[in-house]
């Protein structure tokens, strides 16, 4: 008769391996998170605002950008921003508008845009048929929205 001469089976896991994978999921997305942030840099004006309230069911906001050198930059979607021009703008902004007529519009401009070329963007804005225009500004901070009161 053959006797079996063997191991005992082991009743752990070895979670080694879980812990190398999870080490290399986390430097790739420590790497990648940065560039996934989108848009155009612009420093935004600070204001003491309240923020609107959001619908989860609203469609995103189309959102006209004018850069610190006053270019326009129209994100729909997740669309990549590219500059265009004035004449780009009124013919997206028309065709959002027509598919989606409640979509918000907003102006987001750096604080040293002339106001000229902001009043320019919504009159745009205006003629491709957007009839509520919101402007996206960044929070005063405490100390600052103390020194604006004195």
């Amino acid at each position: 008769m053959a006797m079996r001469r063997g191991r005992k089976l082991m009743g752990e896991i070895n979670v080694v391996p879980y812990i190398d994978v999870m080490l290399v999921l986390l430097i790739i997305f420590m790497i990648t998170a940065p560039l996934m942030t989108q848009g155009v840099k612009v420093e935004l004006p600070k204001a003491n605002a309240e923020p609107l309230p959001v619908d989860p069911h609203e469609h995103p906001p189309l959102v006209l950008s004018v850069d610190r050198s006053g270019h326009y930059y129209l994100s729909v979607g997740s669309t990549k921003e590219s500059p265009i021009d004035a004449n780009t703008v009124m013919q997206r902004v028309s065709a959002v508008l027509r598919r989606e007529p409640k979509t918000s519009v907003l102006v987001k401009a750096d604080t040293a845009v002339p106001y000229g070329k902001v009043v320019q963007g919504m009159v745009l804005l205006q003629r491709s048929g957007a009839t509520q225009i919101g402007f996206v500004t960044d929070p005063l901070t405490a100390a600052e929205a103390r020194k604006k009161i004195n």
